[in-house]
């Protein structure tokens, strides 16, 4: 009879396989995605280089896309932190051109762009999209918001998010149409946002 111990250790060396492959499989699919972009990019080759099986990716990640969207929010997490410098302004502006320039300094804004693409024809895709990835790609523009809030530059309302989907909106088209070289658009568009929320940083 195995004893709780045994059992525990079990789970144990379970848990650490578990991790282990999912860590090659993230670190194999960045490593792909980095060397080949999307159109170079497939489950076999992933499963290839990270010693895995498709098995346990279908375990992890619904489909393709949604691995993708992982390896790039994990990239995005150290790319884009976002800077304090004391107003709304200036921080919105300095984390809309990190966001710029990460698209087009690495394959960051080609996979997404490949996944908006492929979100108009498979239903899953727009439902990740949609249901899951925007709302969280919105989180760091939430906390440059909710500081400016806490600063007493402006009261957090409907308008606050709606100025954060504006902000959004903007760079996802210009990201979409390959317009990201000329930041100082970024400046432009935090101003008028503040502007129109009449934040006190405004002045």
């Amino acid at each position: 009879m195995e004893t709780k111990t045994q059992k525990r250790s079990r789970v144990s060396h379970g848990a650490v396989r578990s991790e282990e492959t999912h860590r090659a499989i993230i670190e194999a699919a960045a490593a792909i995605l980095d060397e080949s972009g999307y159109a170079g990019f497939t489950l076999d080759a992933v499963v290839k280089r990270a010693g895995s099986s498709k098995p346990s990716i279908y375990r992890w990640w619904k489909n393709k896309a949604a691995l993708i969207i992982e390896v790039y929010e994990r990239s995005g997490e150290s790319s884009l932190a976002t800077s304090r410098k004391g107003n709304l302004r200036d921080e919105l502006a300095d984390f809309l051109a990190a966001l710029w320039n990460w698209w087009s300094s690495t394959r960051a804004g080609e996979a997404l762009r490949s996944i908006v693409a492929e979100a108009q024809s498979d239903p899953k895709t727009l439902a990740l999209l949609r249901d899951e990835f925007v709302d969280r790609r919105k989180n760091n523009l939430r906390s440059i918001f909710q500081r400016a809030c806490d600063r007493g530059e402006l009261r957090w309302g409907p308008d606050v998010e709606a100025a954060i989907s504006l902000a959004m909106g903007a760079s996802w088209l210009h990201m979409l149409t390959g317009t990201l070289a000329d930041t100082r658009l970024c400046k432009t568009y935090a101003d008028m946002l503040v502007r129109a929320l009449g934040a006190a940083s405004s002045s």
